[in-house]
């Protein structure tokens, strides 16, 4: 009786599989070009740039002089972070709506990843254009406000540009878990400055710990306070959260 012995394969060093995906700082990167190669991403980082000045010197018309800079830069990053909203939910929602999500997890079929790139590109560029916005409307106050009191402006700062990161980070998740770019915008802007700007009006407590816009405005002239930073923290837990687990069960075909 003759034996057949299987032929047996021995691994042979760097014959390893290896991942041929992007690297994650380079998957990073190229979600950054992305949300800044189309139109409506070059518009919306133009207009959180130039929404700061353009807004202090809309105001300093109005209003005329002698304002606080800490409470004026309040306010232009709450607008700023209201922008970067939009760049967070076109970076997500947009891939489902022009059907290139197909071809993003075809290159990188791990869609965490693809989303922890995600929203890591938009914290870097939510943070980069609040803190150019910022500035633009610093320069403008300086320039064409007289009696501008500068105290606190340093608590100002670190809030809008943290409150940019998150804001556009909230719209990301919001964009991922909608999967359409017109109904996640229409939804998050009707619930940020139509609903709960009309539950202030009548109950002011519940909407002191609902409201992220106003949040932003009251971190930035007072310092960490923490009602507020559990309120932006709420919405990006929670918008991220949701857009990862709604994004692991849609399908992409």
């Amino acid at each position: 009786m003759t034996a057949t012995l299987a032929p047996t394969t021995v691994p042979v060093a760097g014959s390893l599989a290896r991942r041929t995906g992007p690297s994650f700082p380079a998957l990073t990167g190229l979600e950054i070009r992305k949300s800044l190669s189309t139109r409506s991403g070059k518009s919306v980082a133009a207009l959180a740039a130039g929404v700061g000045p353009l807004g202090v010197l809309l105001a300093t018309v109005t209003s005329g002089n002698g304002v606080a800079a800490a409470e004026a830069l309040g306010i232009m990053g709450m607008l700023i972070a209201l922008v970067l909203l939009a760049l967070g939910v076109l970076s997500t929602a947009g891939e489902w709506t022009h059907k290139s999500v197909q071809t993003t997890y075809l290159l990188v079929p791990q869609r965490g990843r693809v989303l922890a790139a995600k929203a890591l590109a938009t914290a870097l560029l939510g943070a980069v254009l609040a803190g150019l916005g910022l500035a633009g409307a610093a320069g403008a106050l300086a320039l064409f406000t007289a009696g501008v009191t500068w105290g606190g402006i340093w608590t100002a700062v670190a809030t809008v540009v943290a409150g940019g990161a998150a804001f556009a980070v909230i719209g990301a998740g919001i964009g991922a878990a909608v999967g359409n770019s017109a109904a996640a915008m229409t939804g998050t802007y009707l619930t940020v400055l139509g609903i709960l700007p009309v539950v202030s009006s009548v109950k002011p407590e519940i909407s002191e710990k609902l409201d992220p816009a106003s949040a932003i405005v009251v971190l930035a002239q007072t310092g960490a306070a923490t009602t507020p930073i559990a309120v932006i923290t709420g919405w990006v837990l929670v918008s991220t959260i949701a857009g990862i687990v709604v994004t692991r069960r849609r399908s992409v075909a």
